[in-house]
């Protein structure tokens, strides 16, 4: 059963999901005994739906699933590194500096199932990675703030958590949002759960939630990231991630959509919406307060930095349509979703 958590709700309803199904490969019928549910009857019904999988073991991973989930689309030679963004030869696996190994994104001690199947070899949630920033990242949770990580741009990390770049923060979330679905204690299996919270380990838990509900909505799936749950459907474990065909499953099972709860130190105001030209946000703050537009297919389209008092985010040079605006400071992050319609 889901548990009952204090989430920080502060997502919008979304449009992430409009088209994104629409361009992955899901069989017909694949989710209809999920269909019209929300809340824990929805998890259940996805985890019926994606549990007992085709098992593979963990050199199998290294052999050659990952070799192909994870090719580079431009260079057959190579796959993509999760969170750097690295192309790598497939031939340069190992421990060494320069090589890649199996990142479980789902930390294998948060719930102790190690590298054996199924948890420990679910290629939904093993991914290439840099040998040394998957040692950075260790088993910490995901949320974020911290200070740079070396050769990984867009990466932060401080002693309870691990913030990975814009480019795959939905991906992550998706990974983890997968895992707290499929692993619900059946037949020995862990009962994995994604609370609002770090510093998790041992428990088979994973955070932090309110992070991970916001970057799911600001990182919609791309192409990648659909062509991989293809692939592992398809080719080896015969079950798909529900949340990259469904991004608003995440919403509908852990999230409250209906408005905005600003975080910790964001007391702040964003006017008007619909917008025409310029966004207003009025906001006393002491740090620098950054924002990030974001277009329909996940790609930013703005960016910069806010000063004290009234400011200005002109958006007169984006084509009218939906965007997301992401505000953030030292203390944490909003999303609005806002709609451009220029006269």
């Amino acid at each position: 059963m889901l548990r009952k958590q204090n989430i920080l709700r502060f997502l919008p309803v979304l449009f992430i999901a409009i088209a994104t199904s629409l361009q992955a490969q899901i069989p017909d019928g694949y989710y209809d005994d999920a269909n019209g549910l929300t809340g824990d009857e929805l998890k259940a019904a996805l985890h019926n739906i994606i549990k007992d999988h085709q098992e593979y073991s963990y050199n199998d991973l290294r052999d050659y699933i990952l070799k192909n989930t994870d090719e580079d689309p431009e260079n057959s030679s190579n796959v993509i590194l999760l969170y750097s963004g690295i192309s790598r030869s497939k031939s340069d696996f190992g421990g060494s500096q320069g090589d890649w190994n199996r990142e479980h994104v789902w930390a294998k001690s948060h719930g102790g199932f190690g590298n054996s199947p199924p948890a420990g070899t679910d290629a939904h949630h093993i991914r290439p990675a840099d040998v040394q920033i998957n040692s950075l990242r260790g088993n910490l949770d995901f949320d974020l703030g911290g200070s740079p990580v070396t050769n990984c741009p867009g990466c932060k990390k401080d002693g309870d958590s691990f913030e990975p770049p814009d480019r795959v923060k939905g991906d992550v979330a998706r990974m983890i949002f997968y895992m707290a679905t499929r692993y619900e204690g059946d037949g020995g299996e862990p009962d994995l759960e994604v609370v609002d919270a770090v510093n998790t380990y041992p428990d088979p838990e994973h955070g932090k939630l309110s992070a991970l509900l916001q970057w799911n909505s600001q990182d919609p799936p791309d192409d990648f990231e659909r062509n991989r749950n293809d692939v592992i459907y398809y080719q080896y474990q015969e079950n798909r991630n529900p949340f990259i065909d469904h991004p608003e499953f995440v919403e509908n099972i852990w999230g409250d959509p209906a408005g905005i709860t600003n975080s910790p130190g964001l007391q702040l105001a964003c006017y008007p919406n619909p917008v025409v030209s310029l966004v207003f946000v009025e906001y006393a703050f002491e740090d620098r307060l950054t924002y990030s537009v974001y277009a329909f297919d996940g790609s930013m389209a703005e960016r910069g930095n806010l000063n004290r008092g009234k400011t200005v985010i002109d958006m007169t040079g984006l084509a009218n349509g939906l965007y997301l605006l992401v505000l953030r400071n030292s203390n944490g992050s909003i999303v609005q979703q806002y709609k451009l319609i220029k006269n």
